[in-house]
């Protein structure tokens, strides 16, 4: 069974997403950005506006923490669920 993607965090988030206060909260917030920074709407409309130099910045970004945090089983297992 192929596993689903969830964004369960943002449904149940009662936080005041903001930056700077404690790791927490900073922690908190980054997730919630970045849940409702992927939803589809929001990257229909964000997406045809970037450049492709922005497309690259985007994607070499993600890429680089991927590679420095996740291990390779972790990459196939949590980010791409293929395993």
């Amino acid at each position: 069974m192929k596993k689903k993607d969830t964004h369960q965090f943002i449904q149940k988030y009662k936080g005041i997403a903001t930056f700077g206060m404690d790791r927490a909260s900073d922690e908190e917030t980054i997730m919630f950005y970045l849940q409702k920074f992927s939803e589809d709407a929001f990257m229909k409309t964000l997406l045809p506006r970037l450049s492709d130099q922005e497309l690259e910045d985007i994607y070499d970004w993600i890429h680089t923490y991927l590679k420095k945090h996740i291990s390779e089983e972790e990459y196939h297992n949590l980010f791409l669920k293929d395993r």
